[in-house]
């Protein structure tokens, strides 16, 4: 099985979404959105961005 997408209704009255690996355990939760419209853009944003397999190392400098 797949890994799959919630949206879910968070506690300040937003929508936030969250990623879910194949075996349930939660990879990514967003950041709140005001509408179920821009919820899901954000989802497209991730899905989109999310096929590129380059790694940015920020720690490489410690």
């Amino acid at each position: 099985m797949a890994g799959k997408y919630e949206i879910f209704a968070d506690e300040q009255g937003g929508f936030r979404f969250r990623l879910k690996a194949s075996n349930g355990d939660v990879a990514v939760t967003s950041e709140s959105y005001k509408t179920m419209t821009s919820v899901r853009q954000g989802i497209e944003r991730v899905r989109r961005n999310a096929v590129t397999e380059k790694v940015e190392d920020l720690t490489q400098d410690r």
